[in-house]
């Protein structure tokens, strides 16, 4: 193969890198963690986190094992690994914090609501009871911010869903402490300065559940990051990222260089 040929494919090895890179998350290293913990993580029943499993500066994370709650990535606690990630979540949290509020939402119940993309504020607590849908227009990087000054709160069987294609930027931003019902059914980030309580039955899709300083409890939950979009729902297709065009092209220049050099004979 000559220089020109290796151009091609660098070319194609550069572009494929170029997407993932676009969609870095704020959250840093604290993106592989579907729980991170403060004092502890404790967990009851059959639970299920898709990523890895996060303790600091406590060291103390209970009721996970193959038989009881699964971790499919690692567990580590009061390590250089957890320490980074809750240095990188605090930095998340300052920032999403810091963001100018588009709307005003103190007082209202987030249950009921469509909402498009956008920093919501909430000068004291929270509270869900419901379905709150989230429609993000189409575009895959929209971005719901949630700002929350003191507590959120969901009652049995609330909902947060997602509309018009995938949402995975989707932050609670809690100055407090975040209690999710039993059964709720909840999508996106939730960033608590003290602790997270997730009840029984409790699932969590496309985000985490990330305490800085106290714990997070579980029983019977599932954290996954994997983002999806439910058949019900609507999906709008984004237009092509430009890096897969140059990334198609030069695969396609690729194969036909290959192809004539064949034909001609190596």
């Amino acid at each position: 193969m000559n220089y020109k040929y290796a151009i091609v494919l660098g070319i194609v090895v550069f572009s494929s890198f170029q997407a993932p890179a676009k969609a870095a998350s704020l959250l840093g290293t604290a993106n592989n963690f579907g729980v991170l913990g403060g004092s502890t993580v404790t967990n009851t029943g059959k639970s299920l986190i898709t990523q890895s499993l996060g303790v600091n500066a406590g060291s103390s994370a209970t009721g996970f094992s193959p038989a009881v709650g699964v971790v499919n990535g690692g567990i580590f606690t009061s390590d250089a690994v957890a320490a980074q990630a809750q240095l990188d979540n605090a930095s998340a949290y300052n920032y999403l914090a810091a963001l100018s509020p588009t709307k005003e939402l103190t007082g209202l119940d987030l249950g009921g609501m469509t909402l498009t993309p956008g920093v919501y504020s909430f000068s004291s607590s929270a509270q869900l009871t419901g379905k709150l849908t989230l429609d993000n227009q189409g575009d895959p990087n929209a971005l719901f911010v949630f700002q929350i000054a003191s507590t959120l709160t969901t009652a049995t069987d609330s909902s947060v869903v997602t509309t018009n294609g995938e949402a995975p930027n989707v932050f609670f931003q809690i100055g407090s402490s975040a209690t999710l019902g039993t059964y709720t059914q909840f999508q996106g980030n939730i960033l608590a300065l003290t602790s997270i309580t997730l009840t029984t039955g409790v699932n969590i899709d496309c985000g985490r559940a990330l305490a800085q300083n106290g714990a997070v409890t579980m029983d019977t939950n599932k954290v996954s990051s994997t983002c999806y979009t439910k058949p019900q729902e609507t999906v709008a297709v984004p237009e092509p990222d430009s890096s897969l065009g140059v990334l198609g092209s030069g695969m396609v220049g690729l194969l036909f260089a290959f192809n004539k050099r064949f034909r001609k004979g190596w």
